[in-house]
Order: C-alpha cells, then sequence, then structure tokens
C-alpha cells in the first residue's frame, strides 16, 4: 500500500464555502436555535438602549448569547469563550457571524452587564421566557414539585473574611408564631413573654437583639461560610431550586451559603404558588413545623421523609412518651404524667415531670440526667402538622415518589455541576451569581426542550412510553452537549 502524505498546500486554497453547509444539520445548536425564537430579548432590552443617540451597539441577541455559549458548554471564563468562539465555526453560526466578522472583545458583555443589565432581573425574565416556551410546548407538568438546595463556591479566599455581628434574617413565620404563642400562654392562663431585646433571663432571652457572629468574606461580602462537616468550609452560595418530575427546572432562588434551607424556603415557595402544585417533596432539611403548616394551609401535600430521633444513645426516645390530647399531658413509660408548663418563645409547649416521682423511679437513668432529676418534653403549638406529614409519608405511593428526587432534582444539579460549571463560580457579588444561575438554568432547560422538540419531529409522540424514552435520551446526550 502506498504511503500518502499530508498536503500542506490545502491549508492555503482558497474555497467558496456557505458557513450553514459547515455546520452539522444535528448539532445542539441547531437544534436550540429552532426550538426558540430569540426576538424577544429585543423587547426585554428596549428600554436600556437609546433610540436616537450614541454609536450603534452590539445585537442584544448576540451579546447574550455569549455567555449563554459560556453555561451550555461549561466553559471555565468569558476570556476563554471569546477564544473558543474565535475558531469554532458552530459557535459562530450560532451568534449569526461569518469568517471575518470580528469577535466581541472578552470584556464587552461585562461592560454591557455593568452599563446596562445591573440591578435588573433580565437574566430571570430570560429564564422564564424558556420556562413559558416549555410550558406551550406541554413538557412541564408541575402538580409534584422537588425541592432541594446546593452550594456553589464563591470566588473568595477562605482566609480572608473578618468577623462580623450581625442581625439574624427575620423568619418569615415570626409574626404568625408570636401571635400564636400569645393566644396558647392565654389559653393556659399564663402571662405574654416579654419583648426579646427587654429579656435577658426568662425564656432564653440573650439581650443581643438578634445578633450573632459570624465570618464575612472580604473578596465577596454576599457569600457565606458554608462547612458541611470536617472536610469542607469554604465560602459559598446557596442555590435553592424547584423542578417538576420530568426535570424541568421551575425556580430558583439564591442566598449566602450559611443560611439552613427551611429559612430560604419562602422566596421560593411564592414563585412556585401560581403553577398550582398539589405535592411538595423535599428531603428532612425542610421538615419543620412551619414548613408542613405554610404547606397544608395552601392545600399542598408535603411528602417529607423520616427524621431520626436526635436522643442520646440508651435513652427513651420521644415517641415512647405517649401524648394525652385531651387532657394535654404527656405520659412517660413508667405510666407516669408530665403536666403542661410554659410556652416558650420558639412556639415549645414544655411538659414537666414531677420531682418525687421521677426521684424513685427505676428508669430514671434513661430518661434524664438533670441535675433536679425532672424531665422535660417539648412539643411545638404546630406540632399536629407534622403528624398530618407523618401521615402522608405512610401513604401508598409517596414513598415511591419521594425516592424519584435521585431521577430530578439531584440529577439537574449533577449535570449542572459536571458539565456546566456550577462547582464554582468566578463572579463575585449576589447579583453576577444570579446571572450565572439563572442563564444555566436556562441553558438547562432550552437544551432539554431542543432534544425533545428535534425528537418529537423525528417519531410519533403518541407512543405511551414517548417521555419516558426522551428522558432517557437526553440524559445520555448530556455528556456530549
Amino acid at each position: 500500500m502506498k504511503m500518502l502524505t499530508q498536503e500542506v498546500r490545502k491549508r492555503e486554497q482558497i474555497q467558496v464555502v456557505c458557513v450553514d453547509d459547515l455546520v452539522p444539520q444535528d448539532h445542539l445548536l441547531r437544534k436550540i436555535e429552532k426550538a426558540i425564537d430569540w426576538n424577544f430579548i429585543y423587547e426585554l432590552v428596549e428600554d436600556k438602549y437609546s433610540k436616537d443617540k450614541g454609536r450603534p451597539s452590539i445585537d442584544p441577541v448576540t451579546l447574550i448569547k455569549i455567555p449563554m455559549i459560556q453555561y451550555l458548554y461549561g466553559i471555565k471564563s468569558m476570556r476563554q469563550t471569546i477564544k473558543e468562539i474565535e475558531v469554532n465555526i458552530a459557535y459562530r453560526w450560532f451568534l449569526g457571524l461569518d469568517f471575518m466578522d470580528k469577535v466581541p472583545h472578552f470584556t464587552t458583555f461585562g461592560k454591557n452587564y455593568t452599563r446596562r443589565f445591573k440591578d435588573t432581573d433580565l437574566f430571570e425574565q430570560i429564564f422564564s421566557r424558556i420556562l413559558e416556551e416549555c410550558f406551550r410546548h406541554g413538557c412541564v407538568k408541575p402538580k409534584e414539585v422537588f425541592v432541594d438546595a446546593t452550594h456553589v463556591k464563591a470566588c473568595a479566599n477562605s482566609k480572608k473574611y473578618t468577623t462580623e455581628m450581625v442581625h439574624e434574617e427575620a423568619l418569615f413565620y415570626e409574626k404568625q408564631l408570636q401571635e400564636e404563642i400569645t393566644a396558647d400562654r392565654n389559653e393556659h392562663g399564663k402571662k405574654p413573654l416579654k419583648d426579646k431585646d427587654n429579656d435577658d433571663d426568662e425564656n432564653g432571652g440573650n439581650g443581643n437583639g438578634g445578633l450573632k457572629e459570624e465570618k464575612q468574606s472580604t473578596t465577596d461580602p454576599d457569600s457565606g461560610w458554608f462547612h458541611k462537616g470536617e472536610h469542607k468550609q469554604v465560602f459559598a452560595y446557596s442555590v435553592e431550586t424547584a423542578c417538576d418530575k420530568n426535570g424541568w427546572i421551575l425556580g430558583y432562588t439564591i442566598h449566602p451559603g450559611n443560611m439552613h434551607d427551611s429559612r430560604t424556603f419562602k422566596p421560593l415557595f411564592d414563585k412556585l404558588l401560581p403553577f398550582g402544585m398539589k405535592r411538595l417533596i423535599a428531603d428532612a432539611a425542610y421538615k419543620t413545623p412551619a414548613i408542613a403548616k405554610l404547606l397544608i394551609d395552601n392545600n399542598i401535600e408535603p411528602i417529607f421523609p423520616y427524621k431520626r430521633p436526635m436522643t442520646k444513645d440508651g435513652f427513651f426516645k420521644k415517641h415512647e412518651y405517649v401524648y394525652d390530647e385531651y387532657y394535654d399531658c404527656y405520659i412517660c413509660p413508667n405510666g407516669k404524667i408530665l403536666k403542661y408548663s410554659t410556652t416558650n418563645r420558639d412556639g415549645y409547649r414544655e411538659y414537666k415531670s414531677c420531682r418525687a416521682d421521677c426521684t424513685s423511679c427505676p428508669h430514671l437513668h434513661q430518661c434524664t440526667e438533670s441535675a433536679n432529676h425532672v424531665k422535660i418534653i417539648t412539643r411545638h403549638i404546630w406540632e399536629p402538622y407534622l403528624e398530618m406529614c407523618e401521615d402522608l409519608r405512610h401513604t401508598k405511593g409517596n414513598k415511591e415518589l419521594y425516592d424519584k428526587r435521585k431521577e430530578t432534582i439531584e440529577r439537574i444539579f449533577g449535570t449542572a455541576k459536571e458539565h456546566h460549571g456550577f462547582r464554582y463560580t468566578q463572579l463575585k457579588g449576589k447579583a453576577r451569581m444570579a446571572m450565572k444561575v439563572g442563564l444555566t438554568y436556562a441553558c438547562l432547560n432550552l437544551k432539554k426542550l431542543a432534544y425533545l422538540l428535534d425528537f418529537r419531529e423525528k417519531n410519533s409522540p403518541e407512543s405511551s412510553a414517548f417521555f419516558a424514552f426522551f428522558l432517557n435520551l437526553f440524559h445520555c446526550k448530556t455528556s456530549f452537549a
């Protein structure tokens, strides 16, 4: 067989070609371009540009598509994204550039963000418009919503921080809880609690006006100190996310990494209410009396997992103390009564045992280690809502529904971190982080919609296994995007 050598001269040949012919027909960007009409961006940014003054600007659609390429393909930085666009003909085709068009400088988007898009909800609107398109094609099924949060490492040195005294953020249910605490104490013949600022000793008051000490990054003050065990301590952002049973992202919120999921739930919940959800599935971090009450009062079924008691080994578990609703008391394993004592400012009723009964009890070492030999059991005034959650947990089909978290919300986080640069951010500030999250989630929905519409075009959607087959097909293709 004759050996052939490469003809270097071919590099210098002049050929007449069309940019469109060089992009494969099954390329992801072709499917995305067919799936959505990008003209909606002109409507969103119309008020950010002058109609008759200044130099001609870069096409706003092209400007928005540049970071879309970055997050769609998980490119690390805008500088690297521009380098990729310069040599990738599919990217040029997607942006509407020909061979000779100059690609915008990598600082162009940043400058436009600062001058035009900063302090606006443009990127959330882009996410919402793409989600509307998913609804229009009948893809989204929001009756069952999965909620969880993931942490994204902030662009902040973990060794550069100050220790500040900051005010704790008010809980979304604080006012309602205090009203019900006052009503409960009145019902039991107790005086109303004093204001927390003026109460240093009684009922757990600390006299500091809700202040707490926390680390604050000097690089990115909007981030929060996140620690998960001893192996992971960094400044990060918490991204709380909701999706439906088919993995379509319905909404998101961004918070400092040191805020607990249950404290950040209400803003996301308010975004989800218009979708008309019937069930909300979440992990144990959301299993609190306030969230259970919020959901049930809005006729939404909470599906939470079993939460193991935090009792020390060798001691009676709380469920071994039987609550008598009629007499409003607890009965201990030895048959003695724990009577109502007070309702504290956290909303917990306290039930105390008789010291004389406990001193002579043979089970004292399994019950309490208190010096005065008095056992205290607490019960939240919204405890009945948690008991309803337990009933729902045992309802047929709900366990299988909860198990779908790993196929929905957890898969979204895994895909975003593995293929779309979601493990960390190189942007500083909550506003820029919101831009990154909005565009990343828009890309995830858009990519999924593009594959679905392409599949519908080539196959019959009447098949009973259509959606199941498509979802498997989409997740297999994710790594090749």
